[in-house]
Formats: C-alpha cells, structure tokens, sequence
C-alpha cells in the first residue's frame, strides 16, 4: 500500500493571537521601559522613607530594605509640625483652586463671548503675561503686598507698617488668577456653539445667567485640567510662601521640607519620609481625576 503524507492543520485563532501578540509587543515594551524609568525616582523615595539610617548610605545601595522603619513617618510629624504646615498647604491650595476656576472662567468668557473696546490687545498682554518667569516680578509683587494702603497698619500712601507681609491675603492674593487660566477658558468658550447663548437669549436670560447656567457647565473639562493645575503649583508653591511669612502659623508644606536639610547633616530617612507624604495628595488628585484631565487638554486650543 502506498502511504500518503498529512500535512498537519494549523489553527487560524491560534495564529491571529499569536501575531497580535507580536505586534503589541514592541510598543507596549517601548511604554513599559520610559515609564518603569520615570517611576524610578519614586520608589527610591519611597523605600528611602522606609529604610533604618543605617541603610541608607551602604554601598551598593539596598532597593529593599532589610526591615520597614514606618515610624520615620511619625517622627516627621513630631520633629517639623508637619501637620500645621500640611493643614496650611491643604487650605492655600484650596482657595487658589476656587478663586481661580470662579475669576478665570468669567474672565475667559468675556474675551470669548464678549465685545469691548480695547479686547484684542489686551488679550495680548495677557499672553505675554504668561512668557514672564515669577522669579522677575518677585520683588516688585513683595514690595506691592509690604506697602499695601490701609492694611497691617499702613495709612492710604502704604507706610507706617508691614501691610500684608505675614497675612493669609498675602499668601493668597498673588494666586487668585493666573492668565493661563484665562487662556485655556477662553480657548475652551470658543470651541461652544453660539446657537447655545443664543437660545438663552431668546428665553431672557441675562449675560450672567448664560455664564453660570448654560456655558460654565459645559466646561467641566477645562475646570478639572485648570483645577488639577493651579492645586500642583499651589502646592509646590516654595518662595513665595517663604518670603511672605516670618511666623511658623503661616508657613506651607514645602517650607517644611526644607527643616530636614542643614548645613552638615541632611537627614535623608526623614526628608524622604516628609517627601512622600507631601507627594500623595497631588498623585491622589490626578488620579481620581485623570479622565476629565486628558480629555480637557485634547479639547482646549482647539480654534483660536
């Protein structure tokens, strides 16, 4: 008899997952590396903060630590006042998010939905507002807060006191807007249908209820991306805070970090263990809001 050859059947399904395998495997290794690499710097803070002292300075170094040393955390809070200062952060940040989502929003809907005379360049200005560092009018806005007339004891030419040196509003007043908030609302108003105002106008509402009841509910996407924005720099907010407070009552979370740095001993356990602390709360916002987030700087910008 003579003996046929059988080819064996190869399954479809199993080749189509097979080559799907292969074809995401290169980009998701060319996401998985940038990003193990950009999580690096956190996980050695984070074991840094857990490690005992006597780890810290080995070499090589140890990327687990023999035994988890949780009370650097609590010897944080007693060394710093760390509460105090994360308190204070939590209720600067708080009110610079609102008071610039509230005056950022009307502000951007007036040079997107408004006429007036003078618009185009002060627009303009505002723009260029944006292109100067903070460090260049440091000075000028310390002087403007230290002879503010008529508070801290100044009289209406500003002398006599310290105006609002060492003051909540001083902290807070430099921060209530900022001209990239009214550049991404104003950029985000024009991407909304006039057909919407319109049709509030025709049913008499007024220029202020077309803001707050029909166009600034629109805009959830460019508060969250605005709100997620002015909390980070708030909270990461260093020299003003430094140089607008001399009393412990005022001072912010980063001015503590600076407590754990000396001159001849940096105490590198406890900085880190304060670093991770003051870190959660901008990771814990961005997370939860991360969806509203991506979606507003896809949609921000998109007409001009």
């Amino acid at each position: 008899m003579q003996a046929t050859l059988t080819t064996p059947r190869v399954n479809p399904r199993g080749q189509s997952i097979a080559r799907r395998i292969a074809r995401n495997l290169i980009p998701n290794l060319l996401l998985i590396i940038p990003a193990a690499i950009m999580l690096l710097p956190i996980y050695w803070m984070i074991i840094t903060a857990l490690k005992p002292s006597t780890e810290i300075y080995i070499v090589p170094p140890t990327w687990i630590p023999s035994r988890l040393e949780f009370s650097n955390f609590a010897r944080v809070l007693d060394l710093a006042r760390f509460d105090r200062y994360f308190i204070n952060t939590v209720v600067f940040a708080g009110i610079h998010t609102v008071l610039n989502l509230l005056f950022a929003s009307m502000a951007g809907y007036g040079f997107a939905r408004l006429r007036f005379p003078g618009q185009q360049p002060l627009f303009w200005l505002l723009l260029t507002k944006m292109m100067v560092p903070f460090y260049v009018v440091l000075i000028p806005l310390f002087i403007l807060m230290r002879f503010f007339p008529l508070t801290g004891g100044n009289d209406l030419f500003g002398q006599g006191g310290s105006g609002l040196y060492d003051t909540v509003l001083g902290i807070l007043l430099p921060g209530m807007i900022t001209p990239f908030g009214i550049f991404m609302f104003r950029q985000f108003f024009l991407t909304l249908p006039r057909d919407l105002e319109d049709a509030a106008r025709i049913d008499g509402c007024t220029e202020w209820q077309i803001y707050w009841r029909v166009m600034l509910p629109l805009t959830k996407p460019a508060i969250v991306t605005l709100a997620i924005f002015t909390f980070q720099g708030s909270w990461n907010m260093f020299i003003w805070p430094l140089v607008m407070t001399r009393t412990e009552t005022l001072r912010t979370i980063q001015i503590a970090l600076a407590f754990f740095r000396q001159d001849q001993n940096i105490q590198w356990a406890l900085l880190m263990a304060a670093t991770t602390m003051a870190t959660l709360p901008i990771i814990l916002v961005f997370l939860v809001l991360q969806r509203y987030f991506t979606q507003g700087i896809a949609m921000t910008g998109l007409k001009g």
